[in-house]
């Protein structure tokens, strides 16, 4: 199979691309184009501006064409920190880093994101992927996973997230992606390269290989060689890997991925994950050569 893949390089370079255009554009211009103002408000705005001193956004809102939200919205596309309004129904509003990014949650998410910059991911293709693992369906971990992914996006982190679990895929429903499209049963399996990742175009830097069609035998197309070699050569493109995972309790897809990604992180649930099932899982991540970061309470 040829691991060159194209098309998760042309990704991350379109990605950069991207975030380049929106430093570029003026607050008026992302307005204009996201639909939320029209050019004779946005003349009417500027007259006022140079009338008064003041700032496009401060003329904006004293005028009562725009509120805070719309300004905080042209200044997250200008800084490289792309957020959904709560009408936007391109992506499911459980990706809570996405539509509320100054939420107490996010903040833990991001608090999250910088330990792991700190113990984890460099510069080192070694140490670019993390699995995101858990004792048992419902704790969360597809959730984490995804909204993670998302913030290290936000960052500016040219970020993959992969769904390895291919018992139960979730993000391809997260990312209302195609379900018929294929993913990483049909990379592994030889049937696609790079054309299976795609690119989420209102989170500037987020790409998703989502998992595919559900397999026969995920167990073995995890535990195959194309699997690694995915992983490397997407650690040239992407600063970030994050690998969503099944979960402990359907198999050992989990420490098959955590050894593939080199890392892993634990996620349990509060008042459903039972300390015997962290312990357990502990224990089998101990021998599958990943390092095991720690764990996250999810409370959501």
């Amino acid at each position: 199979m040829d691991m060159n893949q194209p098309s998760v390089i042309e990704a991350s370079a379109a990605a950069r691309s991207a975030a380049s255009q929106g430093r570029d554009r003026s607050i008026g211009a992302i307005l204009i184009d996201s639909g939320r103002l029209d050019v004779e408000s946005a003349e009417r705005i500027i007259r006022e501006q140079k009338a008064k001193g003041l700032r496009f956004g401060d003329a904006a809102i004293s005028l009562g064409l725009l509120n805070q939200a719309d300004i905080d919205f042209a200044l997250a596309r200008q800084f490289d920190y792309p957020y959904l309004s709560p009408a936007d129904e391109s992506l499911s509003e459980k990706l809570i880093a996405a539509f509320n990014p100054f939420s107490p949650a996010v903040e833990q998410l991001r608090a999250l994101r910088s330990q792991l910059m700190v113990r984890w991911f460099s510069d080192d293709v070694a140490q670019k992927a993390l699995a995101i693992v858990s004792p048992d369906r419902g704790d969360g971990r597809s959730y984490i996973a995804a909204n993670l992914a998302i913030v290290f996006s936000q960052l500016g982190e040219r970020t993959l997230l992969i769904d390895a679990d291919l018992r139960n895929p979730t993000q391809d429903k997260l990312f209302k992606l195609d379900p018929r499209g294929s993913g990483l049963s049909a990379v592994l399996s030889g049937r696609a390269n790079g054309e299976a990742v795609v690119r989420i175009p209102s989170l500037v830097g987020l790409s998703v290989l989502p998992a595919g069609a559900v397999p026969p035998n995920p167990q073995e197309l995890l535990s195959r060689p194309q699997f690694s070699r995915l992983i490397e050569q997407a650690s040239k493109s992407f600063d970030a890997i994050i690998i969503d995972t099944p979960s402990a309790s359907t198999g050992a897809d989990a420490q098959v991925a955590s050894a593939r990604a080199g890392a892993s992180l634990v996620v349990a649930r509060r008042d459903y994950t039972s300390a015997d099932q962290l312990h357990a899982l502990s224990g089998s991540l101990a021998g599958s050569r990943a390092q095991l970061l720690g764990s996250v309470l999810n409370a959501y």
